[in-house]
């Protein structure tokens, strides 16, 4: 078992022997990081509570995407309809206004 930079990483044999005790510690906010031959390979942690939906500034506030550089851009569309049947330059010029 060593614990590097507050994460406690240890081998498959010892995660079989101490599984329910790790995964007490995991769940209170704990993150063990499971080797093989010495190379990090998984991670057991706690899970990250989602109300819904990832929105960008989520995605951004947690670092794994960054903001649009340009933000004068309108918004896009939400939704387009289309209907069933309907040839696609049809739709397209419903779409555009003409």
């Amino acid at each position: 078992m060593d614990l590097t930079g507050g994460t406690l990483q240890l081998g498959v044999r010892q995660l079989r022997a101490e599984l329910a005790s790790l995964v007490r510690r995991a769940g209170s906010g704990e993150r063990v990081v499971i080797t093989v031959a010495g190379r990090p390979v998984a991670q057991l942690g706690p899970v990250e509570p989602t109300v819904g939906p990832l929105t960008l500034a989520d995605l951004v506030a947690r670092g794994e995407v960054e903001a649009p550089r340009r933000a004068d851009r309108p918004e896009p569309p939400l939704t387009v309809p289309t209907w069933a049947g309907v040839r696609l330059d049809t739709l397209i010029r419903e779409v555009r206004g003409r």
